[in-house]
């Protein structure tokens, strides 16, 4: 008989058979037949292959947590980009060809930013749409036309508005259009041998205000800006600060004797604020304190040597 050994839990038990020698269970016939089997390692339990690959997956993922655990990761995605694009560029489809073309005013360096790429990216990760967008909200840009071209190319095809004057405003300077639109602020000095128009309404004709020094080119490199007046009239700002009053009508004339005026040297020399043209037969001149002293000196010694001469 078997030693019954009985556990604190009620109806458990666990029998333990004598191992004594000699001890024979009986013959296999007198119990019921039961199957062997025999339990395989499970590398051998799986497919072909599939054991090493679950073996190296097991391997990468510890190495990956102790990068992220370490603080790497971060480092690893800004020298290579994320994952995803990593192997990309890995398989071909990096951006090794990047084609800009039509640009005037603007440069590749300005187009590549706004459009958020740069060396980390890859074809795939580029969404043509969403850069298109960004490019067209640029002031200068009309038009844009983004295309990939597999397996890592990018064409970008622009078409920029044509800055035509500035216009300042309130204190502010835009570059503005043929149409007087404002592109955008003036940011660097791209733009700054535009003509230059100043006052509410002025930029709605500077082309009427361009065409007028085109027909003076001596005169022309001596302004600096047309100040639009009650939107009525133009006063020219001289590069040496003389304001010049203009007419409202036959401003062609008048234009004509203040380059006479340059010619002779009569503006560049003197001490002089202002100049009025505004009457057809008389130029009125505004004079600094010492140009003003000096012409009444003048005035006085002429009279005194009339004076003397009688």
């Amino acid at each position: 008989m078997p030693t019954v050994l009985r556990s604190s839990h009620a109806g458990a038990h666990v029998a333990a058979f004598p191992t004594a020698k000699g001890f024979d269970p009986g013959p296999r016939e007198r119990g019921p037949r039961r199957r062997a089997f025999v339990v395989k390692p499970i590398e051998q339990r799986l497919p072909r292959g599939l054991g090493t690959f679950l073996t190296l997956g097991l391997f990468a993922a510890t190495i990956g947590y102790g990068i992220i655990r370490g603080g790497h990761y971060d480092a690893l995605v800004n020298a290579f980009g994320p994952p995803d694009v990593a192997i990309a560029r890995a398989s071909g489809f990096g951006l090794d060809r990047i084609t800009i073309t039509g640009l005037n005013a603007l440069t590749a360096r300005e187009v590549l930013y706004t459009a958020g790429i740069d060396a980390h990216d890859s074809l795939f990760s580029v969404d043509a749409e969403a850069v298109r967008a960004r490019l067209l909200a640029m002031p200068l840009v009309r038009e844009a036309t983004v295309r990939k071209l597999f397996p890592d190319g990018l064409q970008i095809t622009l078409v920029e508005r044509e800055p035509y004057a500035l216009w300042q405003r309130q204190g502010e300077v835009f570059v503005i259009s043929a149409d007087g639109k404002p592109i955008d602020t003036l940011r660097d000095e791209r733009f700054l041998s535009l003509p230059l128009v100043v006052g509410e309404g002025a930029n709605e004709r500077a082309v009427a205000f361009a065409k007028l020094l085109e027909a003076q080119p001596t005169l022309k490199p001596h302004i600096r800006a047309g100040i639009l007046v009650g939107q009525r009239r133009w006063t020219l700002k001289l590069d040496n600060g003389i304001d010049v009053r203009l007419p409202e009508d036959d401003v062609d004339a008048a234009l004509s004797r203040l380059a006479t005026l340059i010619k002779d040297r009569v503006l560049l020399d003197k001490e002089v604020l202002s100049v009025d043209l505004r009457k057809a037969d008389r130029v009125v001149l505004r004079l600094t304190e010492e140009g003003a002293a000096a012409l009444a000196e003048a005035q006085k010694s002429k009279s005194k040597g009339k004076g003397n001469a009688t």
